[in-house]
């Protein structure tokens, strides 16, 4: 019965079959050969990093009374310590990711108030200018979503973004390069 069913599908609609098919099958996927081993001394530097990075940023958070600040810095730290030779991981990211988002975000809710519809055109507008200016860090979505959602003015670009910014690659500077297995950063722009 499936058989024939496809075979007049087919046979009705050729070319729009396949572009259907063709679309499906990308969504297949494929299976991972190639997962690293991690080392012990690994897990420990990316604890270290994580826990020292973090607790900069929580302090930060708590002295500006923004405990929504922590999941996006908390998604940057799992990329900086865990993660350091990836693209969206190098200091030119998330540097810039987040303040580009932080300023997006401040710009967009600075026009259109809050409604809705702006947290997403936010979000939107900061993806697409990280994409441009090859900044593109996941995490600088929710900063932007966050100076939107909390109602910031411009102040919140400098303090508390950029500083925590500067305080996680710091850390990441220092922690990272302590085991020979890594070196942070592959580049800096």
């Amino acid at each position: 019965m499936k058989n024939s069913l496809e075979r007049a599908m087919q046979d009705t609609y050729p070319s729009k079959w396949k572009t259907l098919t063709a679309y499906l099958c990308k969504m297949k996927g494929g299976h991972c050969t190639s997962i690293p081993k991690i080392s012990l001394s690994s897990i420990l530097i990316t604890a270290m990093g994580s826990f020292a990075g973090l607790g900069l940023v929580a302090a930060l958070a708590d002295h500006y009374g923004l405990p929504l600040l922590l999941p996006s810095f908390g998604a940057s730290a799992a990329l900086l310590y865990a993660a350091c030779h990836l693209p969206m991981a190098q200091p030119r990211n998330v540097l810039g990711g987040h303040v580009i988002s932080a300023f997006i975000g401040v710009l967009v809710y600075r026009l259109f108030g809050y409604a809705w519809w702006v947290i997403p055109l936010g979000v939107t507008l900061a993806i697409i200018v990280m994409t441009l200016t090859y900044t593109l860090h996941p995490p600088g979505g929710a900063t932007a979503f966050l100076a939107i959602y909390t109602h910031q003015d411009f102040s919140f670009i400098l303090s508390p973004v950029g500083l925590g910014i500067i305080c996680l690659l710091v850390i990441a500077l220092l922690v990272n390069n302590i085991s020979s297995e890594r070196k942070y950063p592959d580049y800096w722009y």
